[in-house]
C-alpha cells in the first residue's frame, strides 16, 4: 500500500540515507527499458556476497593468518580448498541466472484493495536452474516466490501487489535472485515489465440493493422473472390457457367490473431496462459512487439482467453478458 506524499516527505526528512537510496533507485530504474520478456545476461546480472559469504571470507583470512603464523601445511590446504570452493560457488550462483528468459503474461484486471497476481514464466534453454526467487523490488525479502526450472523446460511463479486506487497501473519492478548453491553469494537482476494492470473501483461493503428496473414499451418480446418467480405482463383469458396462469387476485377485481379473467402474458412486448445511474447514488462522494456502481454491475451480471450505465457525460447502452460487465467496469475504472 502506498503512503501519502506528506508521510513520504516526512520519512525522507527523518532518514536522509533512505532518501538518498530511494532517489538513486528511482534514477537507476528509470534507465532500465520496459519489456515483458527479459533475457538475463552478464550485462544485467549483479552479484555480491551475502552475510554468510562475508563471514566465510573472514574465516578464510583467520585460517590463512593462523597457517602462516604456525606454519601449518594442512592449514594452507584447508584454506585454499575452502577458497576454491567459494570461487566455484560464486561462478555457479552467477550462471544460475545467466541465460534464463523471463516472460510476464498479460495481467488480469482486479478491484482496488485486492491482490493483483503477476504470472511469470521462466524458460531455460539449457541446464536446470534451482533456487530462483521472484519478488517485488520495493519489498526485498518479503513474499518471494521460489521455483526451480527444469532442463530445457519452463516453470512459472506468481508475485502479487495490492493497488490502492482505480485506473491503469504500471506493473511494479520485479527482482529475480538466487543464492544457489551454498548461499555465500547473492546474484540478482531487476526487471521493469511494460504491462499495465487495469484496476476497477473497490467494491462497496455492504452492498446496496439494485435500483428498480423500468419498463420500456415497444421493445422486443422479453421474459423477466420477479423475485416471486412471476412473469411480468397480463392479458385477457383465452380458451385453453392453463389455470395456473390465471391471476386470481386481479381476476377478483376484474370479474366485478368487466367479468373477464386475466392471465399472465409470457410474450408481452415490454422491455425492462435496468439503468445503473450516477444520479441514483446521490449523497455519496465520487469514489464511493463509483464503488456502488461497480458493485451494482456485478449484481446485475449475476442476475442476468439487461443493464446500462450512466455517468456524467457518458452512457453505455443496456445489454447483458460478460462483455457488458467488462465494458461497464472499465468505464468506471477510467472515468475522470
Amino acid at each position: 500500500m502506498s503512503s501519502s506524499p506528506t508521510a513520504s516527505r516526512l520519512y525522507d526528512q527523518l532518514n536522509p540515507a533512505a532518501a538518498v537510496r530511494k532517489r538513486f533507485r528511482a534514477w537507476w530504474q528509470a534507465r532500465l527499458p520496459r519489456t515483458d520478456t527479459l533475457l538475463l545476461t552478464q550485462r544485467n546480472i549483479y552479484i555480491l556476497p551475502t552475510r554468510a559469504g562475508l563471514m566465510f571470507g573472514v574465516t578464510l583470512i583467520v585460517l590463512l593468518l593462523a597457517s602462516i603464523n604456525y606454519q601449518l601445511s594442512l592449514g594452507y590446504v584447508l584454506t585454499f580448498l575452502l577458497a576454491g570452493s567459494g570461487a566455484v560457488s560464486m561462478h555457479i550462483t552467477h550462471n544460475t541466472l545467466r541465460g534464463l528468459t523471463l516472460h510476464l503474461r498479460p495481467p488480469t484486471a482486479v478491484f482496488a484493495n485486492t491482490p493483483a497476481l503477476l504470472d511469470v514464466t521462466l524458460t531455460s534453454a539449457g541446464r536446470a536452474r534451482f533456487g530462483i526467487g521472484l519478488g517485488l523490488e520495493s519489498s526485498p525479502g518479503k513474499a518471494v516466490a521460489w521455483t526451480d526450472v527444469p532442463e530445457g523446460g519452463q516453470s512459472s511463479a506468481q508475485v502479487s501487489f495490492v493497488p490502492a486506487q482505480r485506473g491503469r497501473h504500471a506493473v511494479p519492478t520485479i527482482q529475480i535472485e538466487t543464492r544457489f548453491p551454498l548461499g555465500l553469494f547473492r546474484a540478482w537482476s531487476v526487471w521493469r515489465p511494460a504491462a499495465q494492470v487495469l484496476v476497477y473501483p473497490k467494491l462497496e461493503q455492504p452492498a446496496a440493493p439494485l435500483p428498480p428496473a423500468h419498463a420500456v414499451p415497444g421493445g422486443p418480446a422479453a421474459r423477466r422473472s420477479s423475485d416471486g418467480g412471476e412473469v411480468e405482463g397480463v392479458r385477457s383469458y383465452r380458451r385453453g390457457d392453463p389455470l395456473k396462469m390465471v391471476l386470481w387476485k386481479k381476476a377478483a377485481r376484474t370479474l366485478e367490473t368487466s367479468g373477464e379473467l386475466v392471465t399472465r402474458d409470457t410474450s408481452a412486448s415490454v422491455q425492462h431496462q435496468l439503468w445503473l445511474d450516477w444520479a441514483e447514488c446521490a449523497g455519496l462522494a465520487p469514489e464511493d459512487r463509483l464503488s456502488r456502481l461497480a458493485t451494482w454491475v456485478l449484481a446485475a451480471n449475476r442476475a442476468g439482467a439487461e443493464h446500462g450505465l450512466r455517468l456524467p457525460g457518458f452512457e453505455i447502452a443496456p445489454a447483458q453478458g460478460e462483455a457488458q460487465r467488462k465494458h461497464c467496469l472499465e468505464a468506471l475504472a477510467l472515468w475522470t
